[in-house]
């Protein structure tokens, strides 16, 4: 039986709303985005957190900040990146949210004539060794609980460094891997191998329909030309817990009644 949640809705700012539809859609988890101003860890109270899925009978996993730059040159900035993480698990230590997903940054570059140039392959060695600290950071602040942080291919997975950045992370065990189906299928299907490279360490999926051609992702279950098909029988596989990717009310209605 696969474990599917679904994801923060901006249809939905409270959410006691978000945690409604949960239930009612027979969803198991929301995953609340961090990128939006009540879900950061000064705003969120564990108590409240608890109490609202303990009363609809669901969890969390959560969405780290998209602009996440634990990397950046800045030590300042890399530091405060760094330390709302750490805050967050143990915001999830203390809630009981077993999974945090996190994009890679591919940082700033620089447009030559003849090509792009990303300033993290260019400085390589202090880009890695930021990435390192952060890894480290995130294994201390983990230490002996279940919470996973979970990789996503983005589009720093299509960087020069992207897999070498990926290795360095998987070095802990902290780490796993999230495989996002309109990500993968919006890069022409080139992040796929990478993937299945380190496929023993995926735990979780962020699974929408897409029609790469029109660049249109996120669109409900069965409204694009992916495999759904292939992408459950994987995460099954896998014993990925699963967020419906759609992004509106109507959508996820219509995805779920397909899923079932």
């Amino acid at each position: 039986m696969l474990t599917l949640g679904m994801p923060t809705l901006l249809e939905l700012p409270d959410l006691e709303d978000c945690a409604k539809l949960c239930a009612e859609l027979g969803l198991q988890f929301i995953e609340l985005s961090m990128c939006l101003p009540q879900y950061q860890t000064h705003q969120l109270d564990a108590g409240y957190l608890r109490a609202i899925a303990e009363r609809y009978g669901i969890f969390y996993t959560v969405h780290l900040d998209d602009t996440n730059t634990p990397c950046d040159f800045n030590p300042r900035i890399a530091a405060a990146f760094t330390e709302t993480v750490t805050e967050t698990i143990a915001l999830a230590k203390n809630v009981g949210i077993p999974l945090l997903n996190m994009h890679l940054s591919t940082g700033t570059y620089f447009t030559l004539p003849d090509r792009k140039v990303y300033l993290f392959e260019e400085y390589r060695d202090t880009y890695l060794a930021r990435l390192k600290t952060f890894r480290d950071a995130c294994t201390r602040a983990v230490g002996n609980s279940d919470i996973r942080i979970c990789v996503e291919n983005t589009s720093a997975f299509s960087a020069p460094f992207g897999e070498e950045s990926l290795a360095c992370l998987l070095e802990s065990p902290v780490f796993a891997v999230t495989f996002d189906t309109g990500h993968v299928a919006a890069r022409n299907f080139t992040q796929r191998p990478i993937i299945d490279r380190c496929i023993d360490r995926l735990i979780h999926m962020h699974l929408h329909d897409a029609i790469p051609s029109d660049r249109r992702d996120h669109l409900p279950i069965g409204e694009g030309i992916l495999p759904i098909e292939d992408y459950l029988t994987l995460a099954k596989a896998h014993n990925c817990r699963v967020v419906v990717e759609v992004k509106t009310i109507e959508g996820l209605q219509r995805s779920v009644a397909r899923l079932r």
